[in-house]
């Protein structure tokens, strides 16, 4: 258990996994930078349709989630994610060969119904030892925001080009490649693994809707996202309109994104040593409000856009590092992938409303009334952030019982490693062959613990 090099396969299945979640994730991030533009030469199209057509994907991914993750469970996993990329494709293909608003939104929702991210973690989960887990889970969620960057920056580029119905059949062709390397490149699991800190487990997730630190997080994510939605409904056109064409767009992108990851890690560093999580936070959601106002503004001057859009990525950068390990520090031990799957779907349900809310305001009044209704979130945000108590600083692990264990009392075990200096939580699943621990790794180690259950 103290090997933390990780071996062939370790190493191909978080490679091969990581690759497949970021070619779909491609495929639904390009969209947005493009679509409000490029969209409107669609038949039918209006400005709440296309804001339809981008909210409507969020809204099938929150309806899917956990259903589906829990569905993946039985069926097995790595089948289950060939079928939800073909899921994927055939709606990417159906949006590249409509050339009315009404074909998008079909294919949009049908793209959202194909959510594979559940069962690709729970997949990685299988696949790597526990004292490697974290490595792995670590780099899929680099990986999740360098995705994201890509596909600001060569979206536009890539729709100047072959149209919108080349960028829906290029990211049919990704989603194509990435079943192809989920069937051929991703290992197969030995045995499944029930693991709660990957997996959603049914009988918990009363317990997570209920914890109100839990329900402000997932109320942060669900704003994060109704913000994000909404501004890229509005900012393309208000570029275009500026003289800034679609075309061009992507070099905004790409000089803020590359200035939003050098401010991340060392934001969030500072926010773990120094333990000033809930500073951090409130800070970056204060700064979210700053530049709604600073857009309401901006409608016509290039460099008051650009200063907005700069700080808005940089604020929205750090809040998506900071809000998943507020949910992993706030989740009861054995509780965390519950908690992951029901902070997800409130992700998705932003998505939906984002897209949807920005549409209707920019049809109604125009991209003020967006900006503003942006602000009104962000004021709301700030108001339940400052409600937050100062996370607990623990991590949680989990620790394979070995076998030898299986006479040995329970309760016993949960006090000596509840004795441990840093220890907040125990929980024992025997029929898991596992126990959830919430540390202060300060304090205590993994191999402290294992060293206690081995005992």
């Amino acid at each position: 258990m103290n090997d933390t090099k990780m071996t062939g396969m370790e190493l191909r299945a978080t490679w091969s996994l990581c690759t497949v979640l970021s070619l779909r994730m491609l495929g639904m991030f390009m969209v947005l930078p493009v679509l409000t533009t490029y969209g409107m030469t669609l038949q039918g199209a209006s400005e709440f349709l296309i804001g339809l057509s981008i909210g409507i994907y969020g809204l099938m991914q929150a309806i899917c989630q956990i259903p589906c993750g829990l569905f993946a469970d039985r069926v097995g996993r790595k089948q289950f994610i060939i079928g939800g990329l073909l899921v994927f494709s055939l709606g990417s293909f159906i949006a590249a060969m409509t050339e009315n608003i009404w074909g998008v939104i079909l294919g949009r929702a049908l793209q959202g119904s194909g959510t594979v991210s559940a069962a690709i973690m729970a997949l990685l989960s299988d696949l790597t030892r526990e004292q490697n887990r974290t490595k792995a889970m670590a780099f899929i969620g680099v990986s999740f925001g360098v995705t994201f960057a890509i596909a600001m920056v060569v979206s536009p580029i890539i729709t100047h080009n072959i149209g919108l119905r080349g960028l829906f059949g290029g990211i049919t062709a990704l989603a194509l490649v990435s079943v192809f390397l989920t069937q051929f490149v991703v290992p197969n699991a030995i045995k499944h693994t029930i693991n709660r800190e990957a997996n959603i487990v049914r009988s918990s997730i009363g317990k997570i809707l209920t914890n109100s630190q839990l329900l402000k997080l997932n109320m942060s994510i669900f704003c994060l996202h109704t913000i994000l939605m909404s501004n890229f409904i509005a900012l393309p056109a208000m570029m275009a309109a500026a003289d800034f064409l679609p075309n061009k767009q992507w070099k905004v992108y790409l000089i803020t994104m590359l200035v939003s990851f050098a401010a991340v890690v060392p934001a969030i560093i500072y926010a773990e040593v120094k333990r000033r999580m809930k500073l951090l936070l409130l800070g970056c959601v204060t700064l979210l409000l700053f530049t709604e106002l600073l857009l309401i503004f901006a409608n016509g001057y290039l460099l008051m856009m650009f200063v907005g859009i700069q700080l808005f990525f940089l604020a929205f950068y750090v809040i998506e590092a900071l809000l998943p390990s507020l949910i992993s520090k706030e989740a009861p031990a054995s509780y965390k992938g519950t908690a992951m799957g029901v902070y997800s779907t409130s992700q998705f349900i932003g998505v939906a409303f984002g897209g949807t809310l920005g549409g209707f305001m920019l049809q109604t009044q125009g991209s003020c009334l967006v900006f503003l209704a942006g602000a009104v979130v962000a004021l709301a945000w700030w108001v339940i952030s400052a409600t937050l108590r100062e996370p607990p600083y623990v991590s949680s692990l989990r620790i394979t019982l070995p076998i030898s264990c299986a006479s040995v009392d329970y309760d016993q075990l949960a006090q000596r490693l509840q004795a441990h200096p840093g220890v907040t939580e125990v929980v024992v699943v025997p029929q898991e062959h596992s126990v959830y621990v919430k540390v202060d790794i300060t304090q205590t180690n993994r191999t402290e613990l294992e060293k206690a259950v081995a005992v």
